[in-house]
């Protein structure tokens, strides 16, 4: 049954909030198709037929209809004590929704065993090459139930002296990405400026007069602020603070629970100071603050109950630097043990000693529970950081599955992970999520401003939870959150053995639409030919044994799909016709979809 066309953020699919909405889910009209198809329904039901109620769970008691009386607002608990329009009433509530109200969530865990519902590029209205950049963007999704937002941030700072003398270098330097765009040439200046009218063929033409160039304060006596854009691309700029004031008023206004703001740094040190100053004002009193004698590698991590009304910022970790007298003292036992594994050198030696980090401590310690570090592999050191988190694009996270699929499932019971969309999505289209929530990825970021596959497996796997969803048991941290003692049992290694794997039958029988809207352009009903198609997504056996994927976790159709006989107009009678998907193998029920 269509309804209206949702006109706010929270009844806009893809992050879970519309499908719990009770707005959503009332029909107030009923075509004469679906009126004839209700009345067939209620005589069966009414005369012990094929009717509502054989549709159960096996072991399932109970055989009446629950019908809210609207002249007593009394409860009928008996087949022929309800009248047609009562089961009217309670076909077109919201409580005859197909998806039904979510169970309580327990919040108690560790964050690491929650799916947590993640934007991409955040700040981004359309393509990853020249779209508008928005704050609105921030305040879309946080409404719709998003719970972690990427800010990439960069230098405000206007240009220096040197810089400003030599424009042809600094132009080459800013849209040094042109060379990798059929069309641009990157020779000199001049070659640069006369194929400004040439792009590339998977994009439209964009106006490059546009580029972004430094944002300076209006005021001499101000700082320049850091601007957020997507890096050496035509996107339009925003300035940090705009954004951190959109995610300060839109952060808790659908949900009191936890919101990620992952923060990718381009910045100097100068501006990295004032983004400081900057979330400390715009989120006083929402920052997580660092808990007094925390002791990495004993201490597990909160859960989203401890965390409620905060903003934890995910940051590029840097170590704390080691005083002097510590390193000399660190020295002479290098020199004594070069003949030992190099291992006992290192751990002496912290190697923020042997390359200084780009991000500088005031920001660095923002990020109390989420430090970001690269990912080389699940034997470094950082990984006994509960605090740490890897973030990997979908690319690489399909190679660590091929070459590391039960250290990375692992992993990922215990520690938090983010999953990205590869760079050439260029026109924002999004991965399959269920693929990586499989491997027990936390944090896998889609593109919110795409309606595609990705984001309806979004709005299925969020819907109604706020944004957390708890993982299944056999994908959860091997840490009792209440006692801090270690599980009973052998925990699983691999993705195969974390939970028991079921065969599903499926029918879905299809009796008419009504009010479907037409295409965009098309103002003829007798033209137009809709049909229904439903598609089941389940886990794939390789998925479970590190072979290749098929498609590399592309979002793509499910791989049973069925779909109906071609009807005429926006209120099509389907006849009753049944879509049947039997014995469909592999099934996790928390980790499958009906699309």
């Amino acid at each position: 049954m269509a309804t209206a066309t949702p006109t706010v953020p929270q009844l806009q699919a893809g992050g879970g909030n519309a499908s719990a909405s009770a707005s959503h889910k009332k029909v107030t009209t009923l075509s004469p198709a679906i009126l004839r198809h209700l009345k067939s329904v209620y005589s069966d039901d009414s005369t012990g037929g094929h009717g509502l109620d054989s549709v159960q769970d096996e072991g399932d008691k109970q055989s009446t209809i629950n019908v809210a009386s609207p002249e007593r607002g009394q409860t009928s608990t008996t087949r022929n004590h309800h009248s047609f329009d009562q089961f009217l009433e309670h076909v077109t509530s919201t409580s005859f929704s197909a998806l039904g109200p979510p169970k309580s969530t327990d919040h108690s865990y560790p964050i690491s065993n929650y799916f947590i519902s993640s934007s991409h590029n955040t700040y981004l209205t359309g393509n990853q090459l020249y779209s508008d950049s928005s704050t609105g963007g921030y305040r879309d999704v946080l409404l719709r139930g998003c719970r972690c937002v990427e800010v990439d941030v960069w230098d405000g700072e206007p240009q220096s002296p040197k810089e400003t003398a030599n424009d042809t270098n600094g132009e080459e330097k800013k849209h040094r990405f042109r060379s990798h765009i059929p069309g641009f040439s990157s020779h000199t200046s001049k070659h640069a400026s006369e194929s400004r009218t040439e792009v590339a063929s998977a994009v439209a033409k964009p106006d490059l007069t546009g580029m972004p160039t430094p944002w300076i304060s209006s005021s001499a006596a101000s700082r320049a602020e850091p601007r957020v854009l997507h890096g050496y691309t035509l996107t339009k700029e925003i300035t940090f603070r705009e954004v951190c004031a959109a995610i300060r008023e839109a952060a808790f206004v659908s949900s009191d629970l936890p919101v990620i703001v992952s923060l990718e740094v381009h910045t100097c040190a100068e501006q990295q100071e004032v983004m400081v100053d900057i979330m400390q004002e715009e989120w006083r009193g929402l920052l997580v603050d660092e808990p007094d004698g925390i002791s990495i590698g004993e201490n597990i991590l909160p859960s989203p109950d401890e965390l409620r009304q905060k903003i934890l910022v995910k940051v590029k970790h840097s170590p704390k630097p080691v005083p002097e007298d510590e390193n000399k003292l660190a020295a002479p036992s290098r020199t004594r043990s070069s003949s030992s594994s190099s291992n006992s050198s290192d751990e002496r030696v912290p190697k923020g000693q042997k390359k200084k980090s780009k991000i500088i401590q005031t920001l660095s310690s923002l990020g109390v529970y989420t430090q970001a570090c690269h990912f080389s592999n699940f034997n470094q050191p950082e990984v006994s950081n509960p605090c740490h988190v890897f973030s990997l694009s979908e690319k690489a996270l399909m190679d660590v599955h091929e070459t590391h699929s039960n250290a990375l499932f692992t992993h990922n019971r215990n520690y938090l992970m983010r999953a990205y969309p590869k760079a050439l999505r260029v026109q924002s289209s999004n991965l399959d999520p269920a693929v990586f929530w499989r491997k027990g990825v936390q944090m896998v970021a889609l593109n919110w401003q795409k309606w595609d596959e990705g984001m309806m497996l979004n709005e299925g796997m969020f819907a109604g939870e706020g944004g957390w969803v708890l993982k299944p048991p056999g994908y959860r941290s091997t840490k009792d959150p209440r006692d801090h003692k270690t599980v009973k049992g052998t925990p699983a290694t691999s993705q195969a053995e974390a939970i028991k794997h079921r065969t599903l039958t499926l029918r879905i029988e299809i009796f008419a639409g009504q009010s479907i809207p037409l295409p965009p352009g098309d103002d003829h009903a007798k033209g137009f030919h809709p049909y229904v198609k439903c598609e089941v997504h389940v886990e794939k056996p390789s998925e479970r044994t590190g072979a290749p994927i098929e498609g590399g976790g592309r979002s793509k159709d499910g791989e049973y799909k069925r779909r109906t006989q071609t009807r005429k107009g926006i209120e099509p009678d389907y006849g009753g016709e049944m879509l049947e998907f039997v014995e469909v193998p592999g099934v996790v029920e928390e980790l499958s979809f009906v699309r």
